[in-house]
């Protein structure tokens, strides 16, 4: 009897340079990944993601450095109870992605090579330096892998489209692969900028944050009749002390004049909106259930769930604040009038290489290339800026120039 082959399947795999591409960043790179560090020659801040050089049907877990992690930090547990170096390397290898190489992305607002180096230096277990990424410290030394970067100054914008276009790429066999379906991240990523988290079921990997005892009181034992005025001598002069000068008002930056208003579309607006009603009215009344239901459980100290829901919490709050902070501050603008040069609401389409892509105009509070919205700030959306069809602008980039041709400006 015969049996009809199996069909293949096209696997794709997204390297890190393409997946920066992907979200309209130009790759910078690479340099060597590996511990105790090498230094990475970014300046300034931006994304960066750091990959596996070929893709690996498993985790290349070592055993050894597994149970140096367990015997070092006490509190490691997967489903709540101590585990071996191969539970623990099968946990590990769950959230395993055969087709992918990219193995963690992240992000820093002042110094790429210093967050890479700070990862580096880290000892598995530790939070300092920076734990970010530890995951990667538990991989085979042989493991070759490597550091790609961009620079940007809308960080948390490029990162999250950075995450959702390595999702976007997971093929939906090894999607459904996965023990935690509902977030979908690199492997060594543990939790998205928003603050939702990977449910790995492994709690308590890095040692507790050691507390600074306070200094002793000192004192000073005088002998009787050495005290000031103990032998009828007049009290030495005191000088009074002049208050400071109050400190000059300091011009406001670029910065913070930014941050007194926040250009936002009406659309970007109403998602804004959107997202904090989801927050504040589902996504916190959630999180407080659950604090409530792990604070039943007994001692707080060793409750894992409470802790990670306390820790989701601070998330979720930071977000909200930052929300309510950005709509209040908004100032909302209207697209220009058909005719007038593009601007912010302005949606264009533009060819670049061949390819068309339609692109909108937006405030740097709701950049999302990954979206199809681009910062008016970003390098390409300044070149947009005041374009008509038939337009071409260049682009100046590290790498060269790139021509943009407005097809359309709606």
């Amino acid at each position: 009897m015969l049996v009809a082959p199996s069909p293949i399947v096209a696997v794709r795999v997204v390297n890190a340079a393409e997946l920066l591409r992907e979200v309209g960043l130009l790759a910078d790179g690479p340099a060597v990944w590996g511990w105790p560090g090498r230094p990475v020659p970014a300046r300034g801040g931006g994304v960066f993601l750091i990959e596996s050089t070929a893709p690996a049907a498993r985790a290349p877990v070592e055993l050894t450095r597994l149970g140096k992690w367990i015997e070092r930090v006490p509190s490691l547990t997967v489903d709540g109870e101590r585990p071996t170096s191969k539970a623990l390397a099968t946990r590990l290898g769950a959230f395993w992605l055969p087709s992918q190489t990219v193995l963690y992305v992240g992000a820093s607002s002042t110094s790429i090579s210093g967050r890479v180096a700070a990862m580096q230096r880290t000892p598995l277990g530790d939070r300092r330096p920076h734990a970010g990424g530890h995951w990667l410290a538990t991989l085979d030394p042989r493991t070759s892998m490597r550091v790609w970067w961009a620079a940007t100054d809308a960080v948390e914008e490029y990162e999250d489209a950075l995450l959702m276009a390595f999702e976007a790429a997971v093929p939906a066999s090894e999607l459904a692969a996965l023990p935690d379906t509902a977030v979908v991240l690199p492997w060594a990523n543990l939790r998205r900028p928003t603050g939702e988290r990977k449910a790995t079921g492994i709690a308590g990997s890095l040692l507790a944050e050691e507390k600074v005892a306070a200094p002793p009181t000192h004192v000073v034992v005088v002998p009787d009749g050495d005290a000031e005025g103990a032998r009828g001598e007049p009290p030495p002069k005191r000088v009074r002390a002049q208050p400071a000068p109050a400190p000059r008002p300091r011009p406001m930056t670029s910065r913070a004049a930014a941050a007194a208003s926040v250009t936002l579309t009406a659309e970007g607006a109403e998602r804004m909106r959107a997202e904090l009603r989801e927050l504040t009215e589902v996504k916190r009344p959630e999180v407080v259930a659950r604090i409530r239901t792990a604070k039943e459980h007994g001692d707080l100290k060793e409750n894992a769930e409470y802790h990670a829901a306390r820790e989701e919490q601070s998330f979720l709050e930071g977000r909200i604040q930052a929300l309510e902070a950005r709509l209040r501050a908004a100032v909302i603008t209207e697209a220009p009038a058909a005719g007038e040069g593009a601007n912010i609401g302005s949606t264009l389409t533009v060819e670049v290489d061949g390819f068309e892509s339609v692109y909108m105009l937006v405030g740097s509070a709701e950049a999302k290339p990954a979206a199809g919205r681009l910062s008016i700030v970003s390098p390409v959306g300044q070149a947009l800026v005041g374009a008509r069809a038939g337009d071409e602008v260049a682009v100046e980039t590290p790498r060269g120039r790139a021509t943009y041709r407005v097809v359309k400006v709606e």
